[in-house]
């Protein structure tokens, strides 16, 4: 994602805020999604404090593959959602500077290129569409890699997250892992704008009618905490989310949430304009990191080792 120096705020980091207090006093069955849900209990609490970053120095050799221009400049500006750990939030709810693997692996892999970063705080579906205008060099948030993405957009890899689902605990409809859609017939699934569980859920809508159940209803929000708000207030029966957000949230002993394990596999990527002339440059930084161990030791730190990538990819056709 991008962010740009100066930052503002999201209204969604004021409503964590408020999110304990749901947790505990809200009607309802659902779940966490990171993009609201992940936040639980986590964003009450600092963020580790170790820093794997710190040691990253520039590698020439991938830093030769920018363009002149880039290298002379020595910025690129980057699109970025904020809003769930593990991927990136503000610890403690504050808007201070976010944290989180994907702040990391980014600040990272400007450090082998010896370029900083200009960051701008964006909302999640606003990102990809903006890569074309040009108002970023780059995006991250999260972004899985899809066959309808790649018609317009280029990405390089670094990690393996993907789908899952999560209800609030306590939830007997759901109370095993869903691995089929038809599960879900007759319930109201929240999910993030512009995601790529919004595409899932929307294209595959007619399985429930198929099978003779009641169809499930989605409702589609723009902002991380309005998820999570409307699963504690029952308006919503189940949260889809990424996978390694939705593990994460579950695992604070605030949330109230139960993961319901994955549903699909995604690589996921910097995301970049068709044609972009960054890729190669990230795909030999992300390898470098990977080969001298900072790569392990950001996924260590934000518990996402499970989700290792062996090796940086650009464009790999996505998982089926």
């Amino acid at each position: 994602m991008n962010f740009r120096t100066l930052r503002r705020r999201p209204r969604a980091t004021v409503a964590l805020a408020l999110l304990p207090l749901l947790a505990l006093t809200a009607c309802g069955s659902g779940s966490g999604d990171p993009d609201g849900t992940a936040a639980v209990g986590a964003q009450a609490s600092p963020a580790p404090t170790d820093d794997p970053v710190a040691a990253v120095r520039k590698v020439d050799s991938a830093a030769a593959l920018l363009p002149a221009d880039v290298r002379k400049a020595g910025t690129l500006r980057v699109g970025s959602s904020i809003g769930f750990p593990p991927g990136a939030y503000y610890p403690n709810g504050t808007d201070k500077a976010p944290a989180g693997q994907d702040i990391d692996l980014a600040d990272a892999v400007a450090k082998v290129l010896g370029v900083k970063l200009e960051r701008q705080d964006a909302s999640f579906e606003t990102i990809l569409p903006a890569l074309g205008s040009g108002k970023y060099d780059f995006g991250t948030g999260n972004f899985g890699v899809t066959s309808e993405r790649l018609k317009t957009i280029d990405f390089v890899t670094y990690i393996n997250d993907g789908q899952g689902f999560a209800v609030r605990k306590g939830n007997t409809e759901l109370a095993s892992k869903v691995t089929d859609l038809t599960r879900l017939c007759g319930l109201t699934i929240g999910t993030g704008a512009g995601t790529t569980f919004e595409a899932t859920l929307t294209a595959q809508k007619g399985v429930c009618a198929e099978a003779g159940k009641k169809p499930y209803e989605v409702k589609v929000y723009s902002e991380n905490a309005a998820t999570l708000t409307a699963l504690q207030q029952g308006r919503i029966d189940v949260i889809m989310s990424t996978i390694n957000g939705l593990r994460y949230q579950a695992a604070q002993p605030t949330s109230g949430t139960t993961f319901l394990g994955e549903y699909h596999r995604l690589d996921v990527g910097f995301a970049f304009r068709k044609g972009s002339p960054l890729t190669k440059a990230f795909q030999a930084a992300v390898n470098e990191l990977i080969k001298d161990g900072t790569y392990a030791r950001i996924l260590a730190k934000w518990g996402t080792s499970a989700s290792a990538i062996e090796t940086s990819r650009i464009n790999p056709p996505e998982h089926r």
